[in-house]
């Protein structure tokens, strides 16, 4: 009896393992062409975006940042600064491996927003969707990313794709999130005064609650990136090509410059993603 009281019975045993194992492996066995399609689907999502972003020049890419920065920052300095910033990737000889990190940013974050603002406006109308598209969400930020790498590599195999899922999985709550948020913290008189000019429901969320909670949205925008962002070096555990697989092959040759050099340009293109997506989402305000 006193075993009881002092540690957990061991009679008690509930198995949820082997039921996740049979139904990851009863999709294997059963809906292999479907996920084939989700797999060559998003592989020429993720060809198109890398060749636009090949095309780019290395020079016009610093020079867009420095007049993009100029325009939500009004300040050249830091414009040049963000600039150079840039130039200092390819000067240590990563511009490539930071192409194609971006290349699945930009899948990831645009997947993410498609599933999750529209799903953040269905809750923001409906309590009754709120209230099971929470939990869900809960799960997606609190489980460790890692987890999703198990189920991601066996359905789709190695690579970029299964990276874009797990990427995706973990970056689109806070968009989901902050789209709701916004558009409930808007000012119930704008709401009532857009009913009496006899707006449809289109026209109420198109013309006064989407504009009004944009800052929120932008900043659920942001939270996003920088969430995909986040996963580039769990992302190179599964084969996923970039600068994360740059940080993994240092520590795995225990080669301490490469790691760091990969690390400081991750931190690179973080900050100034950040910043640039900050300053458009106070232009909004």
């Amino acid at each position: 009896m006193s075993e009881w009281l002092t540690g957990f019975p061991e009679g008690i045993f509930l198995d949820i393992k082997k039921p996740i194992d049979q139904a990851i492996e009863y999709m294997m066995n059963n809906w292999g062409a479907f996920f084939d399609g989700i797999s060559n689907f998003l592989r020429q999502i993720l060809l198109g975006v890398q060749a636009a972003i090949n095309i780019i020049p290395w020079w016009v890419m610093v020079a867009a940042v420095f007049i993009g920065a100029w325009k939500v920052t009004k300040k050249p300095l830091r414009a040049l600064l963000y600039a150079a910033m840039l130039f200092f990737i390819g000067l240590i000889g990563l511009w490539d491996l930071m192409y194609t990190t971006l290349a699945i940013i930009i899948t990831s974050v645009f997947i993410s927003l498609v599933l999750g603002f529209p799903l953040g406006i269905l809750i923001s109308f409906s309590n009754r969707a709120g209230k099971f598209v929470r939990p869900v969400l809960d799960t997606m930020q609190t489980m460790p990313s890692f987890v999703y790498l198990i189920p991601a590599v066996m359905l789709l195999g190695l690579g970029n794709v299964p990276a874009v899922i797990a990427t995706v999985i973990y970056s689109m709550p806070p968009i989901v999130r902050m789209t709701n948020l916004g558009i409930r913290s808007v000012d119930q008189e704008v709401v009532e005064a857009a009913k009496a000019f006899g707006s449809t429901r289109w026209q109420l969320l198109t013309k006064a609650l989407i504009p009004q909670a944009m800052p929120t949205i932008m900043a659920g925008i942001n939270q996003t990136i920088m969430m995909a962002i986040a996963m580039v070096v769990t992302s190179s555990m599964i084969g996923a090509r970039g600068l994360g697989s740059e940080v993994l092959t240092g520590i795995n040759r225990l080669e301490s410059g490469r790691g760091f050099a990969a690390g400081i340009a991750i931190v690179i293109m973080a900050v100034l993603i950040d910043r640039l997506t900050q300053g458009m989402a106070r232009k909004k305000v």
